[in-house]
């Protein structure tokens, strides 16, 4: 038995830099944004009305994508996505070079955008164990994090810096990256097909939400992961950091965007080569408050290095529970079922980042910068605390390999 993911014929290798490739277009595009926006209207709440508009496809599409996942060539789905992400980074690079990206414009490509990630996110979790091993998911899925965070490293720097020579540079360069990471995912080749899943109906429909529901383990971990960066959204709120707080520009926002990523690829390269062999529930409960405490001290910094800092341990805190919440998902549940659970998983996931980017925007336009990134620290911390009372079947998780009901 191999004891690294790097198969023979490249299959993980390949799928590692499709990732790294699409993140990478993905964060800077994103940098792009949010400074492009914050810039034509100096309202908190457009940053926080971008996480919203990416929220809604995933809600929405959430049934219909599992639905199509479990059916379907799930490496075909990977590469449509990222060929439709290209697209929209052509009507960015159109739209910033002929004037007419505004700010309603800017909503309805994230809206998109948001639409193709509800099909891309569930698919590209579900690919993972149809290319390597089940004995050696949890260092995959370590590795995998790992590429995810090389591009979080360097796409918003990256982005930031090339946003001095204008937006439609940024724009342009993400196309090139998405087109070359639907290149790369479409030679993937699986090593097992997905299991065929049950006669399509309603009940097949809803299947993912039920399973996830009928393992208190499981809805748990997602659900912890839901409320606890829901409330800690402080990267949302990064542009009015770096332009009205810390006093940097493009350059300095990327480096913010980039902090977390830092910590957080440090994490999953350790935990690749040392995967969690015990203590896995109380290990990630740990992570959610050290999360908690890193956005308290960000948002009372007012120092740029501080700063930088903060945002390097929420992002390796962030990155312990993120690992053993996907492994708990990913080992848990049968193969012929992983696009419909992965896409109720995607959907917590995405109400967490994106609607808490929303929930961001709008309370800093209500309290203040400050005092809406300081009280969703407490509020993560608060979470953590109740959950391991109402879930102790979680606390209890020792190997991810063997969790009881």
């Amino acid at each position: 038995m191999q004891d690294t993911p790097l198969s023979s014929d490249g299959a993980f290798l390949r799928f590692w830099f499709a990732r790294v490739f699409g993140t990478l277009a993905s964060q800077m595009q994103a940098v792009a944004i949010g400074w492009q926006i914050y810039g034509l209207t100096r309202n908190p709440l457009d940053l926080g009305l971008v996480g919203l508009a990416q929220f809604l496809p995933s809600i929405l599409l959430m049934f219909v994508s599992g639905h199509v996942i479990d059916r379907h060539d799930r490496r075909f789905i990977v590469v449509a996505c990222l060929l439709s992400e290209s697209f929209l980074s052509l009507v960015l690079v159109s739209g910033s070079l002929y004037g007419w990206l505004g700010r309603n414009a800017i909503l309805a490509v994230v809206f998109l955008s948001g639409a193709v990630r509800a099909f891309k996110m569930p698919a590209t979790q579900a690919l993972l164990p149809n290319v390597v091993p089940a004995a050696l998911y949890p260092k995959a899925l370590a590795a995998s994090a790992s590429a995810m965070q090389v591009a979080i490293v360097s796409g918003p720097a990256l982005g930031g810096f090339v946003y001095l020579a204008s937006p439609a540079a940024v724009y342009a360069l993400a196309l090139l990256c998405f087109v070359t990471a639907a290149f790369l995912a479409s030679r993937i080749k699986m090593k097992k097909s997905p299991e065929r899943p049950e006669p399509p109906g309603i009940d097949s429909l809803f299947a993912g939400l039920r399973y996830i529901k009928s393992r208190p383990a499981i809805f748990g971990a997602i659900s912890l992961d839901l409320f606890a960066v829901l409330l800690g959204g402080a990267t949302a709120l990064l542009p009015i950091y770096a332009r009205d707080i810390l006093h940097t520009g493009p350059w300095g926002l990327g480096l913010l965007n980039s902090a977390p990523a830092v910590g957080a690829l440090a994490t999953s390269l350790y935990l690749a080569r040392h995967p969690l062999q015990r203590n896995a529930g109380k290990t990630m409960f740990a992570g959610v408050i050290a999360f908690g405490i890193a956005t308290i001290v960000f948002s009372m910094s007012r120092n740029y290095l501080l700063s930088l800092l903060a945002l390097v341990f929420l992002g390796a805190s962030d990155m312990i529970s993120v690992v053993i919440r996907s492994s708990l998902v990913q080992l848990q549940t049968p193969d012929e079922m992983r696009g419909r659970v992965s896409a109720v998983n995607s959907v917590f996931i995405g109400t967490s980042n994106q609607l808490g980017e929303f929930e961001s925007g709008l309370t800093a336009s209500w309290f203040g910068t400050v005092p809406a990134v300081f009280l969703g620290g407490i509020g993560t911390i608060v979470v953590a605390l109740i959950w391991m009372k109402i879930f102790p079947q979680l606390s209890r998780v020792d190997d991810l390999h063997n969790v009881k009901s």
